[in-house]
């Protein structure tokens, strides 16, 4: 196996990362700026720039001839955000659940991962419903945002949110903000180049599909700004990021990432995902209203479980692989 595979996977992970952090501070600055609450950036600003790496690796990848990756990087980032992140944070710090998570945002996201069931039975998703999934999103976050506004107390304390402006005030913080922005989609952007042909030259090397690449190395690397965003709020005792963050980014991921890749480039849908991992998917949605709802907080015992089906989905993906 070529070295220089792993070398660009790595590097591609390094500079995702990089990008995603510089993507995350900036989009928060000006969201902040605009008087929107820190839950609202959670839900909306920081899951979106959290998912960033994944829109950009699942377009190269669709570009490029390898739905498998665009796909697998989806599904496996939600899996990933569910049981891997939730439940690492939680272990770190028993999350309280605030704001509309359960009423609202929750039944979004598992909506979301529904609707991508029924629209890749045909083993396609094509352009028409990419424009419905994309739809769906801005629907959503126009929503989100009109809530949140309207709630707003004008109290909640923000100071403590990374911003790119660091205690600067009007044209110079948003100079900073939107120099943030832009230097953070360049970043991401060369960093999804690099990860890409690396995971399929290493995919070649293993002899297995780039399905599988894109549901491991390629979902838990394009995962990282959520997994900082949530443990780094976490451990600030800011639950309202650490969980409408990944909430939001899998809804993220399936209405606007998917529906945007999908309009560049219909999409077939691997069967592999359409009869195991998807499934998985839903599962992992489902089993989060439960350990949301009762007592409205995900206990350091109920983010075990989580690791623990992350850890169950990763053994039978070894095993799919190794068969």
């Amino acid at each position: 196996m070529p070295l220089v595979a792993w070398v660009l996977v790595v590097l591609g992970l390094v500079l995702l990362v990089f990008g995603g952090e510089l993507l995350v501070r900036g989009a928060s600055g000006i969201a902040l700026l605009a008087r929107l609450t820190p839950s609202v950036v959670g839900l909306t600003i920081v899951a979106a720039g959290t998912s960033m790496p994944e829109l950009v690796v699942s377009l190269q990848a669709a570009i490029g001839g390898n739905p498998g990756i665009s796909v697998g990087n989806v599904v496996g980032s939600n899996i990933f955000n569910i049981c891997a992140i939730v439940g690492l944070a939680a272990l770190l710090h028993p999350l309280a659940i605030v704001g509309n998570t359960v009423r609202l945002e929750w039944p979004v996201m598992f909506l979301a991962a529904f609707q991508l069931l029924l629209l890749g039975r045909d083993g396609t998703i094509d352009r028409l419903e990419g424009a419905y999934l994309f739809t769906a999103m801005v629907v959503f976050v126009a929503y989100a945002v009109w809530i949140g506004r309207n709630a707003a107390t004008g109290e909640e304390e923000v100071e403590d949110l990374p911003t790119l402006s660091y205690g600067a005030s009007g044209g110079r913080a948003v100079m900073a903000n939107v120099l943030g922005i832009l230097g953070g989609v360049a970043v991401l952007a060369g960093g999804s180049t690099l990860l890409v042909q690396g995971s399929i030259d290493i995919a070649a090397s293993f002899g297995v599909s780039d399905t599988v690449i894109g549901l491991t190395i390629v979902a838990a690397g394009t995962s990282m700004p959520e997994l900082m965003a949530s443990l780094v709020a976490a451990r600030h005792g800011r639950d309202d990021i650490a969980v409408a963050n990944v909430v939001g980014s899998n809804i993220f991921n399936v209405l606007g990432i998917l529906g945007v890749t999908a309009l560049v480039q219909p999409l077939a849908m691997p069967p592999e995902i359409l009869v195991r991992d998807l499934w998985w998917m839903l599962g992992a949605s489902l089993l989060l209203f439960p350990l949301m709802w009762t007592g409205f907080r995900i206990t350091r015992g109920e983010g075990a479980l989580l690791v623990a089906v992350f850890a169950g989905w990763m053994t039978v993906l070894v095993r799919a692989a190794g068969g």
